[in-house]
């Protein structure tokens, strides 16, 4: 099955008993969570026992931990992700049996077929923009399914099944998979090179965007960064094909403009230009002025579902964050910690243009130590000079070993290539042994400084532990 044939979508009334290979990921346990909300029978297991797999459990899914083919059951769906390989034998004894396979993606947009649908697309900010967007519906009363790449701070969960007619998605452009939906409301909120591993080059990344914004339903509606020429120019193609289309940006002629950015602690406060009457001065508690036009892009699709913007205002400024986006650990030390997904030099720059918002607001003293883990061996060759460019907004950039994710190592693809590139301004540590880096930080650290640890890997784990060597010092 071709990961992008919109043919294979099946109401989810028909997919009967499903099996969840690696059900305990976050994307493929948030559309297990919702089937399981739905009525439908749901099994699956994963290679190790975590707490999302309880959760299910406890919604009534039959969970394993290792894979077999027995756990198949009697399933007569079986759900993979793009990393499951055919060799997995529960894929291969599917296989053999002749029962569907579907990839995630069309799992998702199975629950989607029967809801109004809005999908949130873009090279960075889709999956804060998709909790920001699903917590200010809720707000406004449209009580919304949704399923994000990430988790709300304020519950934890990453999806789930809402009473109202419409279904907040992000959706990914990584493997092409966005194109199983059809959007009534798309946001495109920029386009840049990225996932160069699975396309010839970043005209082959636009071209995809171009074809998603294509999906959107007659009618529907396109909201864009007007900040961004790709996203410019797929808000012209929504035009031409008719659709309603709604820019948003500090651009000057965006239609939602906007404009006062002013960062207060670990939030702002800013005006959309635009925007329609009840919306006035917006408030957020999230840092970072790339997360006033994720407020923007959410604006958008609320005017597009015509929606109380006075209640969305509310729902902007009881955000609280989405697990693993500038999310704060706690403090030691005098020292404070904080962990970002960040794995593109565009996220690095905006996260770190971020925590220097918050550390001149403070009081203007403290150092930035940034803890960078690179992510994926292509990503790294492709982006080296980049990244060391972003982490040069650090005072201190600890640069550690690839995480290689799916890929295999690639000879001299190190994260010295990084650190050898990051300005002669910024004290700069290669630190490869990753259970050394730890105390690498905390050797490192002042009181005032701010500890931000970014990546896609496993750097995350690194945060609770610095903490503990700050406290022990």
């Amino acid at each position: 099955m071709s990961l992008v044939d919109p043919s294979a979508v099946v109401p989810a009334g028909e997919l009967g008993r499903v099996h969840f290979i690696a059900i305990g990921g976050a994307g493929m346990s948030g559309i297990a969570r919702i089937m399981l909300k739905r009525g439908l029978t749901v099994s699956g297991s994963d290679a190790r026992d975590s707490d999302l797999l309880g959760q299910l459990a406890g919604l009534g899914a039959k969970v394993f931990v290792g894979h077999d083919a027995s756990h198949l059951g009697d399933a007569e769906t079986v759900v993979v992700s793009s990393a499951i390989r055919e060799s997995n034998p529960e894929l291969a004894a599917a296989r053999e049996r002749g029962l569907r396979v579907l990839h995630r993606s069309a799992a998702l947009a199975s629950l989607m077929a029967d809801r109004r649908a809005v999908a949130v697309a873009g090279t960075h900010g889709k999956t804060t923009t998709t909790s920001m967007l699903t917590v200010a519906l809720q707000h406004a009363g449209a009580d919304p399914s949704y399923c994000i790449g990430g988790q709300l701070v304020t519950t934890g969960l990453g999806a789930d099944e809402g009473t109202g007619e419409v279904f907040v998605a992000e959706a990914d452009e990584s493997d092409g998979s966005f194109l199983m939906y059809t959007p009534n409301v798309a946001v495109v909120t920029n386009v840049e090179a990225d996932h160069l591993d699975n396309y010839g080059g970043f005209e082959q990344v636009k071209e995809l965007f171009a074809r998603f914004v294509g999906r959107v339903e007659e009618g529907g509606a396109v909201v864009a960064g007007a900040d961004d020429p790709v996203a410019r120019e797929l808000a012209d193609l929504a035009r031409g094909r008719g659709l309603r289309v709604l820019t948003y940006g500090e651009a000057d002629d965006a239609d939602l403009r906007v404009t006062g950015f002013t960062p207060r602690g670990l939030g702002s406060r800013f005006v959309i230009e635009g925007a329609a009457d009840g919306l006035g001065e917006v408030v957020l508690n999230v840092p970072g002025r790339h997360n006033s036009l994720n407020a923007a892009a959410v604006v958008g699709v609320a005017q597009a579902l015509g929606l109380d913007l006075a209640a969305v205002r509310a729902g902007l400024a009881g955000f609280g964050g989405a697990m693993r986006r500038l999310e704060r650990k706690g403090e030691a030390a005098g020292a404070e910690v904080f962990d970002s997904y960040a794995h593109h030099p565009t996220e690095l720059t905006a996260d770190l243009s971020a925590t220097r918002d918050y550390l001149d607001g403070r009081d203007g003293r403290g150092r930035i130590v940034a803890v960078f883990q690179p992510h994926l061996y292509s990503r790294t060759r492709f982006f080296a000079a980049e990244f060391g460019e972003a982490l040069g907004l650090a005072d201190v950039a600890v640069v550690l070993d690839v995480y290689g994710a799916r890929e295999d190592p690639e000879p001299g693809v190190t994260g010295e290539l990084i650190a050898d590139r990051v300005p002669a301004g910024t004290e700069t540590v290669y630190a490869p042994v990753f259970d050394e880096v730890p105390d690498v930080v905390a050797g490192l650290v002042r009181p005032g400084d701010i500890v931000i640890t970014l990546g896609a890997g496993d750097v995350t784990r690194l945060g609770p532990v610095i903490l503990e060597r700050l406290a022990g010092a």
